[in-house]
């Protein structure tokens, strides 16, 4: 995978991708969850991933890009993917906390704290300013700007299968 650059509010050309991308999924029930552009070594892929209530299907994420490609005529790249962002996507928005809200989650921090990078812990609360895991060490609280990544851990039990 080549280098991977959040389409978030760089430029007009990005924020007009943006807004596409949302109105189309908005239209067809999706939920937009990111817009990525990764330069690869076949050229610029423009990502855009996606997720709707009960889960994404391949006939969404063919349709939906046979919708907005033509749309997006005006903005360089050289493919355009469409998918789901996974079932271990990072948790980012309010909406991803809701999702996740008691789940065992795996916190990353920009720099340790007490010499640890790494925590585990069920996903308490989350806001703009704190993340809040409990753990059989009890509850902790990080400031919401010292975390990198928040995710879920997934469990595959045998039960499940």
């Amino acid at each position: 995978m080549g280098k991977k650059q959040s389409m978030g509010g760089k430029n007009a050309s990005v924020q007009t991708v943006e807004s596409i991308a949302q109105r189309v999924a908005e239209q067809m029930a999706l939920e937009l969850y990111e817009v990525t552009l990764q330069k690869e070594s076949r050229g610029k892929c423009l990502c855009i991933y996606l997720d709707k209530e009960g889960g994404l299907t391949l006939d969404d994420c063919e349709l939906y890009h046979k919708t907005v490609q033509p749309l997006l005529d005006a903005v360089d790249y050289d493919f355009l993917e469409v998918s789901s962002p996974g079932i271990d996507r990072p948790i980012k928005t309010k909406r991803d906390f809701e999702r996740n809200r008691g789940a065992l989650v795996q916190l990353r921090l920009f720099a340790p704290l007490d010499g640890v990078k790494q925590f585990e812990g069920t996903l308490q609360d989350m806001d703009e300013e704190q993340v809040v895991l409990a753990s059989v060490q009890g509850e902790k609280r990080f400031p919401r700007k010292s975390v990198a990544l928040i995710k879920p851990i997934i469990d595959f039990d045998e039960d499940d299968i």
